[in-house]
């Protein structure tokens, strides 16, 4: 989990593609956009590592200390945890099953906060705290817009959650996702659903507060509306985790401009199809994922735009067709088809970058802040977290 120096003078001609490529230099300015809104805004900012899944990107974040982190799985947990990260917030509902991971965690002095939204869940974590003999410290999912889980602010059941957690010393606080962010296409509607986000958290603490049960944390957060609340009045914290890499979806929502992507993906040409327009590479959906994400935007981005290997955007042309190893680059509008022999190295900007990155082991370090000379030079490679 620990970075490797890249060879002397290796650059993005050298590894055999497809691989993933961060430009270290707009990751940290993506970074500091984030933090400082956070900083002004008065709230603790907990980023979601669920994107990078690296402890090299981590160390990024909070001038390489440890910070409190976001994860979605206990592997990334623990991973973190080993690592030296311990405030820890699992921001899945949890079964059963995992309580064991849970509670070892808890035991080597990480505070790993769990979720729930059910008084099942509430009454098997309350069991397992008493019979481990110490607290879980466990949220509520408050659902504030895309009830994919979590409990309305009015819900009847939130007191009674709440109650059982509380007397057996888990009950932590309230946690909400404004997912329906992602389909908001303006400034304004992202501006409201960030509003909508922090009051329906602040809501259900409220309620659980005058039931007399202490509530010390409301944790809010997407990328969307991170960056575009305006009040988190009553809000403790604020989770995003795509603003690190940013991605095609995003800037097609204007939260980010396309120079400020950091993940991309280098591919080589292995051939050509001129009676169908079509440039082919090496890099199919096993490079870039399946996800089409830009496909309900105004402007639909295939699987991902092209640039050359020095990160400049070749026009008109993006990536519209995946096989498992196959990509197919096309022109857009009508604009004829650029020079590209076999054995072009290009690069491809992903729609989703936490989808993108899961496709890959590591990632290839580069920084476009220095001159790289004819190609970008590989400053390191970050391994990703792997397993469950």
């Amino acid at each position: 989990m620990t970075t490797t120096p890249a060879p002397a003078a290796r650059t993005l001609t050298d590894p055999d593609t497809p691989f993933a490529v961060v430009d270290v230099h707009k990751s940290l300015r993506n970074i500091e956009r984030l933090q400082a809104r956070a900083n002004r805004l008065g709230v603790t900012l907990r980023p979601h590592m669920k994107t990078a899944k690296s402890l090299d990107v981590a160390a990024l974040l909070h001038d390489g200390s440890a910070c409190p982190v976001t994860v979605s799985t206990l592997a990334e947990a623990e991973a973190f945890a080993d690592g030296g990260y311990t405030d820890i917030t699992y921001a899945v509902g949890i079964d059963p099953h995992k309580l064991p991971r849970v509670i070892a965690l808890l035991r080597r002095g990480v505070m790993l906060r769990i979720l729930l939204d059910s008084t099942e869940q509430a009454a098997f974590v309350t069991e397992a705290s008493r019979q481990a003999g110490l607290p879980i410290p466990t949220q509520i999912e408050i659902d504030c817009d895309g009830h994919r889980g979590g409990l309305r602010p009015d819900a009847p059941a939130l007191t009674e959650i709440g109650r059982i957690l509380h007397d057996a010393d888990c009950l932590d606080g309230v946690l909400t996702h404004a997912g329906e962010s992602y389909f908001a296409y303006s400034a304004e509607e992202q501006r409201l659903a960030a509003q909508n986000e922090r009051d329906t958290a602040v809501a259900a603490a409220e309620r659980l507060r005058a039931a007399h049960l202490p509530v010390t944390c409301v944790s809010v957060g997407s990328t969307p509306t991170a960056h575009a609340a305006e009040d988190l009045t009553g809000v403790t914290e604020l989770r995003a985790g795509n603003y690190v890499f940013f991605d095609l979806v995003m800037a097609g929502l204007d939260v980010c401009q396309v120079e400020d992507l950091a993940l991309s993906v280098v591919v080589t040409v292995i051939g050509h199809r001129p009676e169908y327009g079509w440039i082919v590479t090496d890099g199919g959906w096993m490079a870039m994922s399946r996800d089409r994400g830009t496909a309900a935007q105004a402007q639909d981005q295939g699987y991902g735009l092209v640039t050359d290997l020095d990160g400049h955007l070749i026009p008109n042309l993006v990536m519209t067709a995946a096989s498992q190893e196959h990509g197919t680059l096309t022109a857009r509008d009508g604009a004829d088809l650029p020079d590209l022999p076999v054995g072009t190295r290009l690069r491809i900007l992903p729609n989703h970058a936490c989808a993108t990155a899961a496709q890959h082991h590591g990632y290839h370090v580069v920084d476009s802040s220095k001159d790289a000379g004819s190609a970008p030079v590989i400053q390191a490679r970050w391994p990703r977290i792997t397993g469950w």
